[in-house]
């Protein structure tokens, strides 16, 4: 997993990097990288990122060239191993 938090003003902030960190999120979907993604918290406090088993190197190289982490919409991040039970 590939854990993000958010400033707490993400929701005024993303509009004019949504569209380009949606494309990224899609790019490493359509490689068949990332399987899922999705925000957590209502507001969005942070998202969380499934991905397939890839390299934490690869994983950290994806979230550098994100559209939101580079504007600074990100507060701080985690790669944390996921066991999946069902």
């Amino acid at each position: 997993l590939l854990i993000y938090d958010y400033v707490p003003d993400v929701l005024e902030r993303r509009d004019p990097y949504r569209a380009a960190h949606l494309d990224h999120a899609r790019a490493a979907h359509q490689r068949g990288e990332l399987l899922n993604v999705g925000a957590v918290g209502t507001p969005p406090s942070g998202a969380v990122f499934v991905f397939a088993d890839i390299d934490e190197s690869a994983l950290e190289a994806f979230a550098a060239a994100d559209p939101y982490v580079e504007a600074g919409l990100v507060t701080g991040r985690r790669v944390e191993p996921w066991t999946v039970v069902l």
